[in-house]
């Protein structure tokens, strides 16, 4: 029996809490109490290391000492090996959290706190370096702040990478006219495969975002904000509304922010469970309240965004960056990546690999490393045979491409792309024929059917693909699909349509086995 009071950090993120960590908490605060012991549970953020939730952690003299993945039948046994004091005699036990390679070999920037704190704790987010950025904003003006951001070099991490500055400094030399209004818009629709980094920030830090939001305010004159948050994320939604209350409350939002003087409001909308939704324009009009349809551009939403007004939107992990740019200088975050991709990028591991998981690390970084020293390879143990970077709407990648480094453009250089920075896993038992005809059933369910292009190609492409699948004039068929993508990527008129034609001529061209078989099942795909 010890005195003193052990703190135990298991978290409430939604990766463990599908893993039974709010159980768990509960019976290791149980057990804790049978045998006399003073524990206190804090509830914290993932560290993203997926394969190991529930990941428990003990805080010693030592440090934090991790083990995972915890189940409550494992309980009885941390306790009869001392796991309170540390002890590293248990199978589960990890040692010390920040020696576990898969997280001592990245390089943290936006996912520095994550799984530190308690994620809705103000003086946890105070203790860490949290509002040095915004501190540092009030004392300068709306051009200094962009141009900071500028210097970064940070480009959206939503897929497109378009420059953040540039994209910043529209909205602050746009007339907003007689309303004088501006808005801030954070899209945290994330619906991508394999993506689940806005998610860990919003759940694990949201502070961050919150700061970065009304970063971005203060830089273009905007007093509103909206955090449009897939309605799929109920964990994100409770945390960020519990959030903001308390940052409200001890002025970190609201009006006359840190004494400032300064406006700036900020709520959460839930969205419309549309993938199209992630498309910005599509986002603004689901925003309004109308249904979620692609505008055609121009004008941008820069110029012309909410409510016809002057609009950043942005994604979680661009906002989210901000701090860490206004805090330590542009220049300390584009000292990280290489060429034109600068900065770190939240790499996310999914799919039939070994250690799921979220890995942040600079732009530059091969993904052959971070399937294999990182992943782990397949949960299978089988071959790896397939790659999918980027989301649905992009390349699936063979062998011969795994070395290519994680940059914007060194990506585009080989027909593929980075997007949110998802990676689907794949091994040697996948039939890319199947996942062919997957891209274009996707467009088919999320297609917002403004455009004829991605709204009835995608159709036929289900169609044409069945038909090769079955082996019907095999030849004429291949080439139909071929024109067929060709007007997709042509005529569409935003990204669904446009890039849906990516991952199918991928399959198409580094797998062509997969179509010449003779004997399909055309439903396989359904």
């Amino acid at each position: 029996m010890s005195d003193s009071v052990t703190k135990i950090y298991i978290p409430r993120d939604t990766t463990a809490l599908a893993m039974g960590a709010d159980r768990l908490a509960r019976e290791i605060a149980a057990e804790a109490a049978n045998r006399g012991e003073t524990v206190e549970i804090i509830r914290n953020g993932s560290r993203g290391l997926f394969w190991l939730e529930p990941l428990v952690e003990v805080d010693t003299t030592a440090g934090r000492v991790a083990y995972g993945p915890v189940e409550c039948k494992d309980i009885d046994s941390l306790f009869d090996q001392s796991f309170l004091l540390g002890e590293n005699t248990h199978p589960l036990c990890q040692g010390l959290t920040e020696e576990i390679p898969y997280l001592k070999k990245q390089q943290r920037l936006t996912f520095a706190r994550a799984g530190l704190t308690d994620p809705v704790s103000l003086d946890d987010y105070q203790q860490l370096d949290g509002f040095n950025g915004l501190k540092k904003a009030l004392q300068i003006d709306g051009q200094a702040i962009v141009d900071e951001v500028k210097t970064s070099g940070l480009r959206g991490r939503g897929g497109a990478a378009f420059p953040t500055g540039i994209k910043w400094q529209t909205v602050l030399n746009a007339n907003p006219g007689e309303t004088g209004q501006k808005y801030i818009v954070c899209n945290a629709d994330e619906g991508d495969s394999g993506t689940f980094a806005d998610r860990m920030v919003m759940e694990a830090d949201p502070y961050m975002l919150i700061e970065g939001m009304t970063i971005a305010g203060l830089a273009v004159g905007a007093d509103q904000g909206y955090i449009y948050l897939r309605s799929e994320y109920p964990v994100a939604h409770q945390i960020l509304n519990e959030a903001i209350a308390k940052a409200e409350h001890a002025g970190f939002l609201g009006t006359n922010i840190l004494g400032s003087g300064k406006t700036f409001n900020l709520e959460v909308r839930l969205g419309a469970k549309a993938y199209i939704c992630g498309e910005e324009t599509s986002l603004l009009e689901s925003l309004e309240g109308k249904r979620g349809m692609v505008r055609a551009k121009p004008p941008l939403p820069a110029i012309v965004g909410l409510f016809g007004q002057p609009t950043i939107v942005n994604n979680v992990l661009s906002l989210a960056a901000i701090p860490y740019i206004l805090s330590n200088g542009g220049q300390a975050y584009a000292d990280y990546g290489m060429g034109r991709s600068l900065g770190t990028l939240p790499f996310q591991l999914a799919g039939n690999i070994k250690q799921g998981g979220l890995i942040e690390l600079a732009f530059g970084v091969t993904l052959r490393e971070l399937l294999e020293e990182y992943g782990g390879g397949t949960f299978t143990g089988r071959p790896m045979r397939a790659v999918q970077v980027g989301g649905p709407l992009c390349a699936y990648l063979p062998e011969s491409q795994w070395d290519t480094p994680m940059d914007y453009e060194a990506f585009q250089a080989i027909g593929a792309g980075l997007g949110h920075g998802g990676i689907v896993v794949f091994d040697d038992t996948v039939d890319m024929s199947e996942q062919a005809r997957f891209s274009m059933e996707f467009c088919v369910a999320e297609s917002c059917g403004k455009c004829t292009p991605c709204r009835i190609g995608s159709t036929r492409g289900v169609e044409v693909i069945d038909r090769i699948r079955n082996n019907e004039n095999r030849a004429e068929n291949m080439e139909l699909l071929s024109d067929l993508c060709e007007t997709m990527i042509d005529g569409s008129l935003c990204a669904m349509g446009g890039m849906t034609p990516f991952p199918v001529q991928s399959a198409v061209k580094y797998f062509p086995d997969d179509f010449d078989r003779q004997t399909q099942n055309s439903e396989g795909g359904a």
